[in-house]
């Protein structure tokens, strides 16, 4: 039988040796194994089939996830769920536009001052470029336009391993888009949606009860005002988390707390989906948090880019201000 190395930590690591050995022992142990036992055949089953079959279980799981979730349409029947390139930035920018138009007009022909008029119409220019920037993110974030705020959401639920079972927790729920798309996934779970909900982006609890409503989740959605250096549920209340580009608005903030404290929330055996704009300055190296975590006992703990998986390049994440774009899966 031709020979694999498998390289410590890694999914082989996790998934296989488990797997084969459980193989080894239901032959030599049947009485002990019964229904455990992996499928009989003739012969040993090579590593790399075992594998590559995993892989393929995996693969078909989340294909059958985003399937489910492409038949979710969230804002049909009008509820509004903001945008991330909010109002209010686009207003001090354009805000901004004018008083610098305003500044290079009088410059020029009421004071006669040459340099002042010169720079206050190049700062002019620089910020109608920049609103024309910001109003394209905002097109392509939108639900009803590019769509990516969707995509994000859709990307996140993926890639949580949850059964459907029990209490999720949303952590910044913003206008509840996420929450409410997981009550739709799975219409067993009880979802809790947490957030500050500043002024910034417009968001709001009335908001997200409304927006639950209208898509017939109220039922089992709960909103509440919430803050994540200190999340005001006991230890391990939830089966599941998930958190999409929150803890790097949180200023002053240890990141890796963040997630800790997130993480404090969760059940033992319990999954986790934890997506934001990891910039090594505000988090530092996050293979080595995740490996941190395995010593720790957390099962399945990787880093996905999804920078690359939904913008399609870290080039057009970087272009939509999110270019440092990573998730945290795993179980506890």
């Amino acid at each position: 039988m031709e020979k694999y190395k498998i390289e410590k930590d890694s999914v082989q690591e996790t998934l296989i040796i488990p797997l084969y050995g459980r193989r080894l022992c239901s032959q030599r142990f049947p009485d002990l194994y019964g229904v455990l036992c992996l499928p009989e055949g003739e012969g040993e089953t090579p590593v790399n089939e075992l594998y590559t079959n995993i892989e393929q279980q995996e693969e078909n799981k989340m294909q059958q996830k985003r399937n489910q979730q492409a038949e979710i349409r969230l804002g049909s029947h009008g509820e509004d769920y903001g945008n991330w390139m909010s109002n209010p930035v686009l207003y001090t920018i354009g805000g901004l536009l004018v008083v610098t138009g305003a500044v290079a007009s009088l410059a020029s022909t009421v004071f006669h001052v040459t340099v002042l008029s010169g720079l206050a119409l190049i700062a002019a220019i620089s910020l109608l470029l920049l609103l024309c920037w910001c109003g394209w993110i905002r097109r392509q974030y939108a639900f009803g336009g590019g769509g990516m705020m969707e995509r994000v959401h859709h990307t996140v639920l993926s890639y949580l391993d949850f059964d459907g079972q029990g209490q999720l927790l949303d952590v910044g729920c913003g206008s509840g888009a996420l929450s409410i798309r997981a009550a739709l996934i799975w219409p067993d779970a009880q979802v809790t949606g947490i957030d500050y909900w500043g002024a910034a982006y417009g968001y709001g609890q009335i908001m997200c009860e409304r927006n639950a409503a209208g898509e017939g989740v109220a039922a089992r959605c709960r909103f509440q005002h919430g803050d994540a250096n200190h999340l005001n549920f006991p230890d391990e209340s939830f089966d599941a988390v998930v958190s999409n580009y929150v803890y790097h608005n949180i200023n002053r903030a240890d990141k890796r707390a963040l997630l800790m404290e997130t993480l404090r929330v969760l059940k033992k055996g319990g999954v986790f989906a934890l997506n934001d704009e990891m910039k090594p300055r505000m988090y530092g190296d996050m293979e080595e948090f995740a490996q941190e975590l395995r010593d720790m006992g957390y099962q399945e703990v990787r880093l996905v880019d999804t920078a690359t998986e939904v913008f399609g390049s870290q080039r057009r994440a970087a272009m939509m201000m999110l270019g440092d774009s990573r998730m945290l899966v795993g179980r506890k």
